[in-house]
C-alpha cells in the first residue's frame, strides 16, 4: 500500500506534497510538532498531546486555529495506511508558513501543515533488558519545554550514542541532568522516584505525567527534583520515558552499571501498570516485557 499524508487540506503521496523553498520551517526551523502513538487505532492520551501541541503555538506565537480537526485527520490516516489493527505513531508538524526570508514575522500568512503516520511498534529487547545511555553536555537552547522542530542538537547528540552502542544520550547542564534527546530521565533511589522539574529546560513528556499519575495511583513518591550527574553512579534504578520509548530501563550510563545491571522492580513495576493502560486496555493484548 502507497504511503498516504496530510498536506495543507489534502491527502496525498508524499512525493505530491511541495514545499515552498520559502517556507520557514526549511529557512528557520520556525515550527513545532507533536507524535502521538496509536494503540490499534486508539490513541494513547490525545487530549494531553493537542492541549502541549496548543501551547507549543501559542509560545512561538503561531497562528493556527484548525486543532479541533486533528483527531478526524489523524484516525483518516491510520485507516487509509492500513494501520487499524498496528501499533502506530502519528507526527503532527506545523511550521509559521512560507514567505521570502526575512527574521521577523511576516504578515498575513498561512501555517503549513504536515500530518504522516508510521509503523511504531514496541522495542521489546530495549524494554525487557535495557539500554546503555551515554552523558553529553546539554547545549540546547534555553527553552526546552517548547517542542520546536530545531532538533540539530538532539540529533548530533543521539549519532554519538548510536556511534558507541549505546540507546540515549542524557543531557547535563550546570552538573544537573535534565533530559534525553527524545525522552524524560526518571531515577529511582530508595524506593523513590527523581526526575527534574518541569520548567524550560525539559519538555514535559506525556509518558512522564503517565509515571507521576501511575505512582500517585500506586503510593510511590514521585519527586519532581533535580539530581545531578554525580548521582547517577549511587542509583538503584534508572529509566528513560517518552512516546516512542515508553518505559525503557536504563542499566549502565557510560562506564556505570546501574545496579545489578538489570531493569529493577520499580522500573519492572511502572512498566507493568504502563501496558496494561496501553497494550491491554487500547491494544486488547496482555503484552508485558
Amino acid at each position: 500500500m502507497a504511503e498516504i499524508i496530510y498536506f495543507n487540506n489534502r491527502y496525498v503521496a508524499p512525493e505530491k506534497a511541495c514545499l515552498s523553498l520559502n517556507d520557514r520551517g526549511f529557512q528557520f526551523a520556525d515550527g513545532v510538532y507533536e507524535v502521538i502513538k496509536f494503540y490499534k487505532s486508539k490513541p494513547f492520551r490525545y487530549n494531553d498531546h493537542i492541549t502541549r501541541l496548543v501551547r507549543n503555538l501559542k509560545e512561538v506565537k503561531i497562528e493556527y486555529t484548525q486543532t479541533g480537526k486533528l483527531e478526524q485527520i489523524c484516525n483518516e490516516l491510520i485507516n487509509l495506511n492500513g494501520y487499524q489493527e498496528s501499533y502506530a505513531g502519528i507526527y503532527i508538524q506545523i511550521t509559521r508558513g512560507s514567505h521570502q526570508r526575512m527574521h521577523a514575522f511576516p504578515v498575513n500568512i498561512r501555517p503549513t501543515i504536515c500530518i504522516n503516520s508510521f509503523l511504531l511498534p514496541p522495542r521489546q529487547d530495549r524494554l525487557k533488558n535495557g539500554i546503555k545511555v551515554i552523558t553529553r553536555p546539554d547545549i540546547r537552547w534555553l527553552r526546552c519545554d517548547i517542542k520546536s522542530v530545531s532538533l540539530l542538537a538532539n540529533v548530533l547528540a543521539m549519532q554519538e550514542a548510536e556511534e558507541t552502542g549505546a540507546g540515549e544520550c542524557i543531557f547535563i547542564r550546570n552538573g544537573k541532568v535534565t533530559e534525553g534527546t527524545h525522552s524524560n530521565i526518571l531515577a529511582v533511589k530508595n524506593g523513590e522516584i527523581l526526575t527534574h522539574p518541569d520548567s524550560e529546560m525539559i519538555l514535559p513528556g506525556i509518558t512522564k505525567m503517565t509515571v507521576r499519575d501511575i505512582c500517585r495511583d500506586n503510593k510511590i513518591i514521585f519527586n519532581e527534583r533535580s539530581f545531578s550527574e554525580k548521582d547517577l553512579r549511587h542509583l538503584d534504578e534508572l529509566m528513560v520515558t517518552g512516546t516512542g520509548n515508553e518505559i525503557t530501563p536504563v542499566i549502565q550510563v557510560n562506564d556505570i552499571m546501574i545496579g545489578d545491571g538489570n531493569p529493577g522492580p520499580v522500573t519492572k513495576f511502572i512498566q507493568k501498570k504502563f501496558f496494561e493502560m496501553t497494550y491491554e486496555n487500547l491494544g486488547g493484548e496482555k503484552w508485558i516485557a
